[in-house]
C-alpha cells in the first residue's frame, strides 16, 4: 500500500485553454460532464442550444466545430472548445475523421429546469441563417 505522507515529484501542471471573459453560468446550474465519441465520419448532434455555456476538451481524432456567426474550425486531439450557450446556435460538432473514431469530454452549466441539448427547428435555422458565418 503506498504511503499518502511519501513525498515525490510535484504534478505537471499544464494551461490547454482559457476563456476570456468567461460566460455566466446561470444561477442554480447543474454542472453536468459528458464523454461523447463519434464513430467515423458521424455528423454530431443536429444544430442545438444549450442553456448555459459548455467547456469540452477532444481526447482523441479531430471534431468539426461551428458556432453560429463563427467559421467551422477543426480541433484535434488536445484542443479545447468552448460555447457560450443561451441563444447561440451550435451548428457543427461532427467528426472530422471519415476512418477513425473521435472523443471529446464537455463540460456543461444548464439552467434549472432546462434540458442539456435543445435542437434547433428548420424554420427557426432558416430565420437565422444570415447570422451563420459564410462557408
Amino acid at each position: 500500500m503506498d504511503n499518502p505522507d511519501k513525498s515525490g515529484p510535484p504534478p505537471k501542471i499544464e494551461v490547454i485553454g482559457t476563456v476570456p471573459g468567461a460566460p455566466q453560468i446561470p444561477d442554480g446550474a447543474e454542472a453536468m460532464t459528458i464523454f461523447v465519441t463519434l464513430p467515423p465520419s458521424s455528423p454530431g448532434a443536429p444544430p442545438h442550444r444549450h442553456s448555459g455555456p459548455a467547456y469540452g476538451y477532444v481526447v482523441k481524432g479531430a471534431i468539426n466545430f461551428e458556432l453560429e456567426g463563427e467559421p467551422v474550425r477543426v480541433v484535434e486531439a488536445g484542443g479545447t472548445f468552448w460555447e457560450p450557450g443561451g441563444d447561440v446556435i451550435h451548428y457543427q460538432d461532427g467528426n472530422h475523421l471519415a476512418d477513425e473514431e473521435s472523443a471529446f469530454v464537455v463540460t456543461m452549466f444548464c439552467a434549472p429546469g432546462q434540458p442539456m441539448l435543445t435542437v434547433v427547428e428548420p424554420e427557426e435555422l432558416e430565420a437565422r441563417k444570415h447570422l451563420r458565418a459564410p462557408r
